[in-house]
């Protein structure tokens, strides 16, 4: 499986390649020349598989010879040792909604799924290299808690987090920064998460920049997140559905990589009725569904944070298949956007859009409102981003419908809009490692590019 980006398909990069590169020097996104299709005889058994069988089947089809089999069984199983649940991904059927917990992971939250298997590739591969490689990743809350957990103290690699300055939840903060690790650097901004991805892209575009520091990135750009993403689609079908039915699936979403998963596995063959994007208010997405204009807004921040995102990155890996796979034409789009501030969808890319995804967003009002709800009826805790995935299939038109809904982190994370809602707060789940009372370890910088690049060149060499 060979890849090449979405602003220049002419190139045709290894798996090795495209992990350690994360974003294209043209600052496209790394895409598969050809998506594979799961056939009969893979999964015919599925039902039977658990979620490391089923992640080995599903990632072999996308690395290559990056990796031999035994290493990546390895790998894999490695990976997910430490989760607290041994399916990994478990659900809750309430009413004819199932909730899919992804947070049974070290930091709380989806993230881990991914990243813990990223962090065991990056280990294999620099084992005999003694050249350390910087990783440097934005964090809209999650995503930095789980790249750092899965890098602590490996060999020959830093891990550079930007977030938000007091953007985030406190908790989502603290799982980063109580982290006591030579080779894990916190970098607070003063800014919004489109600022510090921002910073992020323009560092990886700055060629001279990138190899001077060697630099890597771990955020859902990385193609590598997509493809551990795309297994527990196929999870819930084989292992929670009647395998009779498509499936709904609503995913709470601010960078579309998640939910851009489920679109893959549905060109894999997966039987998804409808992928409903689900937003908070900042819902650029769901405006460019409805209207076909991608204009971002000021960031407004809520109680749902790693959703307070107005540039959804892995939104570009969409638009080239909307563009026809004209490399060209997402050019124009994405040169809009940078140079007018919006593009604005043909007809016909829009229809195609809609083909393919419905969108909902959620205000904090109705996220508080649902909480409760949820918890008062059915004494059921669930967390904001969970609670805007909710919200379209409380719905009575999905009554029917074998219907999924991606509960992306733990109530924990969140403890002030659960407070809010609910008049108390959450409590860790058994077995986790309290953070109360650790040392904080994090910088904070302004939203200056260059700032950041010498903060990093100094810790790097040092």
């Amino acid at each position: 499986m060979n890849y090449f980006s979405s602003r220049n398909k002419n190139l045709n990069l290894s798996f090795k390649d495209i992990f350690f590169k994360g974003l294209s020097e043209d600052g496209g996104l790394f895409l598969p020349h050809s998506i594979p299709q799961l056939s009969d005889s893979i999964t015919k058994n599925f039902q039977n598989y658990n979620f490391q069988e089923m992640s080995y089947e599903i990632f072999k089809l996308f690395i290559g010879d990056s990796f031999n089999s035994d290493d990546l069984k390895k790998i894999i199983d490695k990976a997910y040792s430490q989760f607290r649940n041994s399916n990994i991904v478990d659900v809750k059927k309430i009413d004819h909604i199932s909730y899919v917990q992804l947070h049974h992971g070290p930091t709380l939250a989806f993230k881990d799924i991914a990243m813990q298997v990223l962090g065991g590739m990056y280990e294999f591969l620099l084992k005999d290299n003694n050249k350390k490689i910087n990783l440097v990743t934005a964090t809209s809350g999650d995503t930095g808690a789980a790249a750092i957990d899965a890098i602590k103290g490996k060999k020959n690699i830093n891990i550079f987090v930007l977030h938000p300055h007091n953007k985030i939840s406190s908790v989502q903060r603290q799982l980063m920064t109580t982290y006591d690790a030579n080779n894990v650097f916190n970098i607070a901004i003063k800014g919004s998460f489109d600022d510090c991805q921002k910073i992020v892209k323009d560092m990886f575009v700055d060629q001279d920049f990138a190899k001077k520091i060697n630099m890597s990135g771990v955020n859902s750009i990385n193609w590598a997140r997509i493809i551990a993403q795309i297994v527990y689609y196929f999870f819930i079908y084989y292992k929670f559905s009647d395998c009779q039915r498509p499936i709904v699936v609503s995913v709470p979403t601010g960078n579309f990589g998640d939910i851009y998963a489920g679109y893959v596995a549905k060109k894999m063959g997966l039987n998804i009725k409808e992928l409903i994007v689900a937003t908070n208010q900042n819902n650029i997405l769901q405006r460019c569904i409805i209207s076909g204009e991608y204009k971002p807004s000021k960031v407004v921040q809520s109680i749902s944070p790693s959703m307070d995102i107005q540039v959804a990155s892995n939104f570009e890996r969409i638009l080239f298949y909307l563009c026809d796979e004209n490399s060209e034409e997402l050019r124009t789009l994405m040169n809009d956007l940078k140079n007018i501030g919006y593009f604005k969808l043909s007809n016909k890319q829009l229809e195609n859009l809609k083909d393919h995804f419905s969108a909902s967003s959620c205000n904090e009002d109705e996220t508080l409102s649902i909480i409760k709800y949820i918890y008062n009826k059915f004494n059921y805790l669930i967390d904001p981003h969970t609670a805007t995935g909710a919200k379209p299939l409380l719905n009575d038109k999905y009554k029917k419908e074998s219907c999924f809904c991606f509960e992306t982190a733990h109530p924990t994370k969140f403890p002030e809009a659960i407070l809010k809602a609910i008049n108390q707060k959450p409590q860790f789940p058994k077995n986790f490692k309290t953070i109360e009372n650790k040392n904080e370890h994090f910088s904070i910088l302004d939203n200056e590019i260059d700032q950041v690049k010498e903060f990093i060149i100094e810790k790097a060499q040092a």
